[in-house]
């Protein structure tokens, strides 16, 4: 009997590492100037520190395309936004920075894993599908 490795199944903590390894050798999927400056959301005090934090996070957020798509930025913002508590102050919840998300969203779509839907939002390309459940592939041999 075959099985069909899936990029559903895949450990996360395995796979986008492994994901934004492979990201990391598309031309089109680059970080912008101001990225290593910016905060990524309200809820943050300082910029990443990652060296490879675009690639990583363009890794996570292929793969909540490839698990919940179509999805568009403000759905993106949301999952990738923090609760945040000042001190004796109630707390409130932050949405993250919809800019390095756009951009993101951009890339891949200019690399062809991810299209705009009519509905709204974006999509996995069959692509993108196949380059996902390749390394997904990959981590779960290991």
């Amino acid at each position: 009997m075959i099985f069909m490795v899936s990029g559903k199944f895949a450990s996360p903590a395995k796979l986008i590492p492994k994901l934004a390894q492979e990201l990391k050798k598309e031309e089109l999927i680059q970080p912008v100037a101001w990225a290593k400056f910016v905060k990524t959301g309200a809820h943050r005090e300082r910029p990443p520190q990652q060296p490879d934090f675009w690639h990583t996070r363009a890794a996570s957020v292929m793969r909540r395309i490839y698990l919940e798509g179509p999805v568009g930025v403000q759905r993106l913002r949301t999952y990738y936004g923090k609760t945040i508590k000042w001190g004796y102050k109630p707390k409130h919840f932050m949405l993250a920075g919809g800019n390095q998300i756009r951009k993101i969203l951009q890339q891949l779509e200019a690399a062809g894993f991810v299209e705009k839907d009519a509905k709204g939002g974006r999509k996995i390309t069959s692509k993108g599908r196949k380059f996902f459940d390749g390394a997904a592939k990959s981590v779960s041999k290991q």
